[in-house]
């Protein structure tokens, strides 16, 4: 997204009764793209762990060690494929519409986030704390009583952290589709 494209486009149309100028629309893109990229590269991050560890652990056998890892990968993966789809779209869109067609635009995407966040990413969340449960067993045989403690007590920690931030999150986008529906 380039910022004279931007301009470009904003001065050559109609303008309306909005209090926004081209500047503050631009950062508001900017930031949720930002945080779009973040929680991009946190989901690869993990993933790349998972697998890592995965490859270290696993061999070639197929038991419930292996499915856990394979269901905690997947999640994440779609999860990284949503976001990457979701972040493409919303940005070739405000390319080529129009600022009220944008502004439609972003309701119907933001719409379509409410339906991820609420339906989508519990299901992917819960699918990856199945994962990490099946593994618990592995964990508490083959590790010292310690160290096991310790996996459990930053995994439970590390997923109310990672509830926390999908919260927030969600909380962010809710309002800004009230701020769109509230200036139609």
């Amino acid at each position: 997204m380039e910022n004279d494209k931007l301009h470009q486009l904003w001065n050559s149309q109609d303008h309306d009764l909005s209090s926004e100028s081209p500047n503050d629309i631009i950062k508001k893109a900017k930031n949720q793209r930002n945080g779009q990229y973040i929680t991009i590269l946190i989901l690869i991050i993990t993933v790349a762990i998972v697998i890592l560890f995965t490859f270290y652990y696993s061999g070639n056998q197929w038991n419930n060690f292996t499915l856990g890892l394979t269901m905690m990968i997947s999640s994440l993966v779609f999860r990284i494929f949503l976001e990457f789809i979701s972040l493409y779209r919303k940005e070739s869109q405000l390319i080529s519409l129009d600022n009220k067609s944008f502004k439609t635009y972003l309701k119907k995407h933001y719409q379509l986030r409410l339906r991820i966040n609420y339906i989508i990413t519990p299901i992917c969340f819960l699918v990856y704390v199945v994962g990490f449960i099946k593994l618990l067993p592995y964990f508490k045989q083959e590790l010292s009583e310690g160290f096991y403690n310790y996996i459990v007590v930053s995994g439970g920690i590390s997923l109310l952290i990672l509830i926390a931030i999908i919260r927030n999150s969600i909380i962010k986008e809710n309002r800004f589709l009230q701020q769109l529906n509230k200036k139609s």
